[in-house]
């Protein structure tokens, strides 16, 4: 039933997924699909034993000193294929397999054998000195040798007695500790047990809802694709349109630039031709101005004053430079611009910029041409995405889980029942173990007792001074009580090996040959040896899950994935079981949306750019003759001085010789011209200078490079933008349109790849069997059962193997703190007898004794 539950979950898991090969690379942008709920298990499959841990670890490491060997994995597989019959040939292999098993066994079939000769030997022993003491042997006679070394015996057997009780009673402590913490992890086991059954509830309740949330995360990829598609004239119009665009916006800003340019020109083609009518009247107006004051300066020159012999050099000198005072520029010869004025104004008469913008408006308007021209397509692709999520919804709808699920629930509840019912027998039973075991203390305890009380009384009541026969009462108790614990050490010492030997081979062998084994996998590598469970069946575990014994599934890669938490669907297998493409093909729904996209066809032939009259008025401003203007001799002009002679420079200069003529009129008048000269320069010349000439150059300046540099390139730029998109429209709506189907097909890509990985590690989470597994046999037989069991027989093996010195050593003891019939006499050392001599040859009683 279990089985089956998991082949329905997955198989409904897996018909949402598609073996898909990605088309493209890079992916598209990553969608978020959220977590698949989960739910937390309660289960701790780990168990710290605490304190009695240090005990479980040096059982661990007596067992490992007793049975180093490895885990025979070569002798169970042998064992466990090997066929027995009649033939000769069998009864070899039998007998090899079981050397081979006793050598093994030999760390366990040694100390096994030794405690069977114990449990035999020992009370036959003790039936043998019973009536050996009967018969007044084996001490059992009431006279005690007197010896020089008496008291140092009596220390020394002592000492022993007490080292070997101390170590019987470290060794009851250690089996009753065990015992105990069976008890108590046995009690605390139903708890376990408990969360083990609500994890198995959760995993299997939890399980459909994250199958529904897979398949509702279907939406999650679907209304991206119809948010993509709905703006597919952002998207995939935006795309085409900047793919023209490098192309296209800087033609189209160049035409508008070429616009803006052409009112400029205008501009500065009327700015020239006022700056020219301007230099020229200024020129004029100098030049009379200068003109004038060279006949005053010539007139006063003439004066009388200037023959005289100190005058007459400095006259001569500035007479001499009066040719200086003309004007160097003359712009009268330049040639006029009014006709090009004029073809300009013509020009301007068209809006060129309107007419760039209609271009720019309709090269914008890309995304909503293409919006337009695939509303058909759209549609269909629309409806074939719905028609794909009812198709997964209503295969869902198919598969019988929820009655699964029921019935799984129903089995696993009744389950519980039978084990909660069953609990408080398990307890019962472990009680009466408990019982018997602490019996068992209690015989061990009952000995020490017996021997901590005789060492108390002997040892405080021993009275040195007095004779074996004189002893007190307290000394003589103390012997008594050795010698009843000895009595009891023979009767229960063999009852206690018997337990000691029963319990260290089976909890030996199941530590050796199951925990240990479990612990590093082992065990797992043996059941997964091929023909190992069934002789026909290659893997066991693919043979009952999946009916195929061939594939390979094994105990080992199963525990481990589900330690792991992965999902159900990959642990077992179960793509080798059903084939998704059966029951829903991704790959056959994306291929009929790649073919409706790929049927999307955006005409562009409706963008115009710039039209003939945009073009024909750019060939007319070309042709408006601003070529044919001799700017060359403009700049020659501008480049030229406004008079051959500085003229403040002349001025200074005149003032300068008038300053070496005598006082008088010459002198005056001279510095009055160089005055006249000053304000004919600061009121003509700079502002010609300063102002015209600067604006004039400026204006020349942009007037040709405008024309010269802009004016050639701006027609072919358009004209080969709008070649682009008139002949290269198609293919570049083809590579787009690809693009933009990738991108579409990719969600559905990642929703195929992200259920995929949902399934592999988060669907049908597997975590609760191997706690299951865990709790079971790691944590119940090995930690709990096993590690108690293990420390129980060693404790109490221990205290079985010190009862035997223990029982030589309390003998021995006794006979120095018991009242003695007869004793050892001085005769004052006559007949040579060193003083000794034997009570019952005198005939001399012990008065105490007799009465």
């Amino acid at each position: 039933m279990a089985v089956e539950l998991c082949l329905l979950l997955l198989l409904l898991c897996g018909s949402t997924v598609s073996e898909v090969q990605p088309l493209h690379k890079p992916p598209p942008g990553t969608l978020d699909f959220g977590f698949v709920p989960a739910k937390t298990y309660d289960t701790n499959a780990y168990h710290e034993p605490g304190p009695i841990g240090i005990l479980f670890r040096l059982v661990h490491s007596f067992l490992y000193l007793v049975q180093p060997n490895s885990f025979p994995q070569d002798l169970i597989k042998k064992l466990t294929q090997q066929k027995f019959g009649n033939v000769q040939g069998d009864y070899q292999k039998l007998f090899l397999s079981a050397l081979q098993a006793i050598y093994y066994e030999i760390g366990f079939i040694v100390p096994a054998a030794l405690g069977l000769l114990f449990v035999l030997l020992l009370p036959l022993v003790g039936l043998c000195f019973c009536m050996c003491r009967c018969c007044d042997n084996c001490g059992g006679e009431m006279h005690q040798r007197q010896k020089k070394n008496a008291d140092c015996r009596r220390g020394c057997f002592a000492t022993f007695l007490f080292v070997a009780s101390l170590i019987i009673s470290i060794g009851v402590l250690c089996a009753y500790a065990a015992n105990q913490h069976l008890t108590s992890q046995v009690r605390g086991a139903k708890n376990l047990v408990h969360s083990n059954f609500k994890d198995l509830r959760i995993f299997l309740n939890n399980t459909p809802g994250q199958i529904d949330y897979l398949v509702s995360q279907y939406n999650t990829t679907k209304n991206k694709a119809l948010s993509d598609l709905n703006n597919v004239g952002p998207l995939l119009g935006s795309r085409v349109q900047e793919r023209f665009a490098k192309e296209v916006r800087p033609a189209l800003d160049a035409a508008l630039t070429m616009a803006g340019a052409i009112r400029e020109t205008k501009e500065a083609l009327e700015n020239v031709s006022v700056s020219v009518e301007v230099l020229q009247e200024g020129t004029e107006r100098l030049h009379s101005n200068l003109t004038n004051v060279k006949i005053h300066l010539s007139n006063t020159l003439s004066d009388s004053a200037c023959s005289a012999a100190q005058a007459a050099s400095t006259c001569n000198i500035i007479r001499n430079s009066l040719n200086q005072l003309n004007i160097n520029a003359n712009f009268s010869g330049l040639p006029g611009v009014s006709t090009q004025v004029a073809k300009v104004n013509d020009v301007l008469k068209i809006d060129l910029s309107s007419l760039v913008q209609k271009g720019y408006a309709a090269f914008n308007d890309t995304p909503d041409l293409v919006l337009n021209q695939t509303r058909n397509i759209l549609s269909d692709i629309k409806n074939l995405l719905d028609f794909i999520g009812s198709n997964i919804t209503s295969f869902t709808k198919m598969l019988p889980v929820q009655k699964v699920l029921a019935d799984l629930t129903i089995y696993l509840t009744q389950s519980e029942a039978y084990v909660q019912d069953y609990f408080p027998v398990v307890e019962q039973y472990d009680f009466y173990r408990w019982l018997g075991c602490l019996i068992l203390c209690c015989m061990v305890i009952l000995i020490l007792v017996f021997y901590y009380l005789g060492l108390l009384c002997g040892t405080c009541g021993y009275d040195k001074h007095a004779s074996p026969t004189t002893r007190g009462c307290i000394s003589n108790t103390g012997g008594n009580f050795l010698m009843a614990g000895v009595g009891f050490s023979f009767l229960f010492s063999w009852v206690l090996m018997i337990i000691v030997v029963i319990t260290f081979v089976t909890g030996g062998n199941v530590e050796k040959l199951v925990c240990e084994p479990f612990e590093d996998r082992t065990l797992f590598k043996v059941l997964d040896t091929p023909y190992l469970l069934n002789r026909h069946w290659r893997n066991y575990l693919s043979a009952i899950v999946l009916k195929n014994p061939d594939i390979n599934l094994t105990f080992e890669k199963v525990y481990s994935d589900c330690k792991e938490n992965k999902g159900i669907y990959t642990t077992l297998h179960l793509e080798n079981l059903f084939n998704i493409n059966e029951f829903l093909n991704i790959s056959m729904y994306t291929e009929d949306v790649s073919l409706k996209i790929e049927h999307i066809n955006v005409n562009l032939s409706n963008i115009v750019l710039l039209d003939e009259i945009g073009k024909r008025n750019l060939l007319d401003f070309s042709s408006s003759g601003i070529d044919g203007i001799n700017f060359a001799a403009y700049l020659t002009e501008i480049n030229k001085s406004v008079t051959k002679v500085d003229l403040l420079s002349f001025a200074n200069d005149l003032e300068a010789r008038a300053d070496q003529l005598p006082k008088g009129a010459l002198e005056n008048a001279l510095k009055g011209h160089a005055n006249s000269i000053r304000m004919i320069h600061n009121q003509q010349v700079v502002p010609l200078e300063q102002a015209m000439v600067k604006l004039f150059k400026s204006v020349l300046s942009y007037v040709w490079s405008v024309f010269q540099v802009k004016v050639r390139n701006v027609l072919s730029a358009v004209d080969a933008a709008q070649f682009l998109i008139s002949n290269d429209a198609s293919l570049v709506i083809i590579q787009e349109t690809k693009k933009y189907m990738d991108m579409i097909i990719g969600y559905f890509e990642q929703y195929v790849e992200w259920v995929k990985e949902s399934i592999t590690m988060e669907v049908a989470a597997c975590k609760p069997i191997a706690n299951v597994i865990d709790t079971a046999v790691d944590i119940f037989l090995c930690s709990y059962v096993i590690d108690s069991v293990n420390t129980f027989w060693f404790g109490l093996g221990g205290c079985s193997i010190f009862l035997i010195p223990a029982i030589i050593c309390a003998i021995k003891l006794s006979k120095y703190y018991r009242r003695m019939d007869t004793e050892d006499v001085y005769d004052d050392m006559e007949n040579g007898n060193n003083g000794y001599h034997k009570e019952h040859l005198y005939g001399i009683h012990n008065p105490v004794m007799t009465r």
